[in-house]
């Protein structure tokens, strides 16, 4: 559905959904036990790495991903998904992203989560998005923040934050 070029001139293709070798890469990527900020701050290990990518996609979740054009690696990832935000009134839609260890720091995230928010925006009448970020993902926060993430001051039992936009 799109392109993008990274600070130092790579290309990027973005799909809408993963193929078969998206989803094998996926997994290999949510199960690397060297990529600390992964395993950290996500579920993914757990998500799609041990679970069923299927049955993650089952929940009605659009999956956005930026594949480095010349070797077909996945860079990047951004999902939405319906799911009501507790206590608070609209359609409300949850959002993650995640970049893979060889594509950050190369300028690309920003622009591919603000690209991928407007598609999905365009398709869903209303939509409002929020984000679970681990309080201690200041990279994350900032990233939210970025993109026009604020802050709610509410926390869930893990003390995770809840962003909106």
């Amino acid at each position: 559905i799109g392109e993008a070029a990274s600070k130092d001139g790579n290309s990027f293709s973005i799909f809408v959904g993963l193929n078969e070798k998206m989803v094998a890469q996926l997994k290999v990527l949510s199960l690397d036990k060297s990529d600390v900020e992964i395993q950290k701050n996500t579920s993914d290990k757990k998500r799609f790495g041990e679970q069923s990518y299927e049955d993650w996609y089952k929940k009605n979740r659009t999956p956005f991903v930026l594949v480095h054009t010349a070797t077909n690696a996945l860079a990047a990832l951004v999902w939405f998904g319906p799911e009501p935000l507790e206590k608070k009134e609209g359609n409300w839609h949850t959002v993650a992203w995640r970049s893979y260890p060889s594509f950050r720091g190369r300028g690309l995230m920003k622009e591919f989560a603000k690209f991928t928010m407007e598609i999905y925006a365009s398709k869903i009448p209303d939509v409002k998005f929020w984000a679970v970020i681990k309080k201690e993902n200041a990279g994350s926060i900032g990233f939210a923040q970025a993109i026009g993430f604020k802050d709610t001051q509410q926390a869930l039992s893990d003390g995770s934050l809840i962003m909106i936009k």
